[in-house]
């Protein structure tokens, strides 16, 4: 790898954070001022949020990407992992897609790997459980779904037919709860075109742990969001775990036990393991720990933001909590990303840091097609809506944060034709191993069987 004598500013991540604070710092930079250089493994960044959608057929899944060489024209691109960074050499080591691994020196260096799902040595888990946060997730999700469908409807066994029609999601915060009310209404369109499924046959199952789920709307409204999905048959159980989920045995804590062929775990989230191997100081729970201006603690060339990040919540603080910190969500992580980026350009040319501050300003969720909750912060005023107004803003917010106006409008433009347009619900299962049926067929021809000659026989003299 050639490197210039401009100062190299490394972004380790490319999802929403290490974005867009890669295009701030473009955007401030001087020509010729320094090289970007974003490492990451996937060459594109995924909008979460919209992942339920997603895997519900409301957005094409190409359009919750957006490819980083196409938004950074003027960044480095590397497509592979960062190992390891010596701090003293300024120095980190890139593990490419493929061939050797080589040193990457640099100069100033922002931390943005994000979270991974949050899971526990729960028996079965790994095997049969289906996460979310990529959009490989979401399609594979929705194509194994509609996958059930097609084996219920294949079978009279009752015993198969009932395993595949149940479905279990853990976790009831803003992921399990959108999910399992988008992945509902898909199945229930589904269920009109096939003879011997019907949503009376179906059984979903939302558990989590807390005794409440939406807890970021609030109370009230996630008691509303819970007797909603309640409403649409969807068993909720609260205060509860699972215990194993053994070739798809589903045992819950309060004794329900489930055959489900489907088993979603959205339970929450944990920064980037991969943090530990960086030398980095952090907090109790694994996160980066940074000042206010987010640096990284004892550096003056290290910055970090959103969901690996431990961020002291000034607003919060001056509330009278001590312990304040910025919680891991979308609205942090665009704001944070902002001001990460001015602070690189200030710490290159030697100009003072800016504290980062910002007051919670609500949330969104969408639990299906028209449906949803939002609670909507104005100084000390908390607007709460529901329905479909809630879901008109879900989608109105989301939609502008989705980065880039060719991603925009390609979001709106899926919107705009499923106001007219039924809903999709084929699956490309093959999809996943799309080479199966090429290899059947250039597999070489089994050799006929050899003739066998009529054996002689002798007739017997009378």
């Amino acid at each position: 790898m050639s490197t210039t004598e401009r100062p190299r500013i490394l972004v380790v991540g490319g999802g929403y954070v290490g974005l867009y604070a890669a295009r701030r710092i473009q955007k401030k930079m001087r020509y010729g001022e320094a090289t970007v250089t974003v490492v990451d493994p996937r060459s594109y960044m995924t909008y979460q949020p919209f992942l339920p959608e997603a895997a519900a057929g409301s957005i094409s899944p190409r359009h919750v990407v957006v490819p980083l060489r196409r938004v950074l024209p003027k960044a480095e691109v590397l497509t592979g992992r960062v190992t390891t960074i010596d701090q003293d050499r300024k120095v980190a080591t890139i593990a490419p897609l493929v061939g050797e691994a080589y040193e990457l020196p640099f100069d100033y260096l922002v931390i943005a790997l994000g979270a991974v799902s949050r899971t526990f040595p729960i028996p079965g888990l790994a095997e049969q459980g289906i996460g979310m946060k990529g959009v490989e997730e979401a399609i594979g999700l929705r194509n194994h779904v509609l996958e059930q469908l097609d084996k219920a409807d294949s079978t009279t066994d009752e015993e198969i037919r009932r395993k595949a029609l149940t479905f279990v999601f853990v976790g009831g915060g803003f992921a399990g709860a959108e999910t399992i009310g988008e992945v509902e209404d898909m199945a229930r369109d589904a269920a009109k075109y096939y003879k011997t499924v019907s949503r009376e046959d179906m059984r979903f199952i939302l558990v989590d742990a807390a005794d409440k789920i939406l807890p970021e709307v609030g109370p009230k409204l996630g008691a509303y969001g819970k007797e909603h999905l309640e409403s649409r048959g969807v068993e909720v159980y609260l205060s509860t775990s699972m215990d194993s989920c053994v070739d798809g045995h589903v045992v819950l804590k309060n004794g329900l036990e489930v055959d489900a062929g489907t088993i979603v775990w959205t339970a929450g989230v944990k920064p980037n393991p991969a943090l530990a191997r960086f030398g980095l100081p952090l907090g109790p729970r694994g996160h980066v720990d940074t000042e206010p201006t987010l640096q990284v603690k004892g550096t003056d060339y290290i910055w970090a933001a959103g969901d690996n990040a431990q961020v002291p919540d000034l607003v919060g603080r001056k509330g009278g909590n001590e312990n304040a910190w910025c919680p891991p969500n979308a609205q942090h992580a665009l704001r944070q990303a902002k001001v990460l980026g001015d602070n690189v350009i200030s710490g290159m040319r030697g100009f003072p840091q800016k504290e980062y501050s910002h007051a919670n300003k609500g949330a969104v969720a969408g639990l299906g097609l028209h449906k949803g909750v939002a609670m909507i912060v104005m100084g000390k005023f908390k607007i709460k809506l529901k329905g479909r107004l809630a879901w008109y803003m879900h989608r109105g917010y989301h939609g502008m944060a989705m980065p880039t106006w060719n991603r925009k409008i390609r979001v709106f433009a899926d919107w705009t034709l499923g106001m007219f347009l039924k809903r999709e619900v084929v699956s490309l299962g093959a999809i996943e191993s799309p080479r199966e049926e090429f290899y059947e067929a250039a597999k070489p021809a089994p050799a006929p069987a050899a003739a066998q000659e009529p054996k002689k026989t002798e007739a017997k003299a009378s």
